[in-house]
């Protein structure tokens, strides 16, 4: 979902207007989370340190450079701005990072919990497997670090007792990735309440994953989407009784 080339301005307006839909989902409480955009080859623009997401104004995005360095802006930049330049380091097709703190998704963050069980169709259809990271220290380069293994062939990660970060071609499609994560957490969470979760067996996996594939030709054929494959077979695997931790099939 990688849009049309958009302005400097246009960019700053997203970047507010999805702070505030996150700040209205519970997903950045206080002055937590963070988010920025590939501005181009050697520019991103981001929200700044230590401001509500629901109050950050256009004038407030800071502009830095691929070591983080500030080149245009009156605030500071986010003390986790590595872990967003690791990303676009990473995957060159990538334009936008979010990361927030959606609480249920954060909470099996905290209990070591990767999202890898195939409970529901959307799973395997959306963002299949959600890896866990290992524990870093927020605002180092540790992060940034931790989630370097597992960055090429996802779009969202847990983050060990902090989080989540999502990534996509747009502002939008990071901002619905991160939702996902927290519905598919929140799913998790009471299917495992009530008991005997039923998970898609291989054989339901690879008949969404065709479907998937056939949805994404008729939307895009000139895209050969070879990372939804690899992340349906993670989910084909933790199906057969297998599990995703920390990016390990174990």
């Amino acid at each position: 979902m990688i849009r049309a080339k958009q302005t400097e301005s246009e960019l700053r307006r997203e970047l507010v207007k999805f702070g505030q839909w996150l700040s209205r989902l519970g997903f950045t409480p206080g002055t937590s989370g963070n988010l920025s955009v590939r501005l181009d080859e050697h520019r991103f623009l981001a929200t700044p340190t230590g401001m509500s997401k629901y109050l950050v104004e256009e004038d407030d995005m800071v502009i830095v450079n691929h070591d983080g360095e500030l080149l245009e802006g009156t605030r500071r930049a986010t003390s986790e701005i590595s872990m967003h330049l690791a990303v676009y380091r990473h995957r060159p097709d990538i334009r936008a990072v979010i990361h927030s703190h959606p609480p249920i998704a954060t909470a099996c963050a905290c209990t070591g919990r990767a999202l890898d069980q195939p409970l529901c169709q959307e799973a395997v259809m959306t963002l299949g497997v959600v890896p866990l990271a290992s524990y870093a220290t927020t605002g180092t380069d540790e992060v940034a670090t931790s989630l370097v293994p597992f960055i090429p062939g996802h779009e969202a990660i847990l983050m060990a007792n902090h989080g989540v970060v999502t990534y996509g071609g747009s502002l939008l499609e990071a901002f619905l990735r991160m939702e996902t994560v927290e519905h598919l957490a929140h799913v998790t969470l009471v299917a495992h309440q009530l008991g005997s979760p039923r998970l898609l067996t291989s054989g339901e996996i690879q008949q969404l994953r065709d479907a998937k594939s056939k949805y994404e030709r008729n939307s895009n054929p000139e895209s050969p989407n070879a990372r939804p494959v690899d992340r349906a077979n993670a989910l084909s695997c933790a199906s057969n009784g297998h599990s995703v931790k920390s990016g390990v099939v174990a």
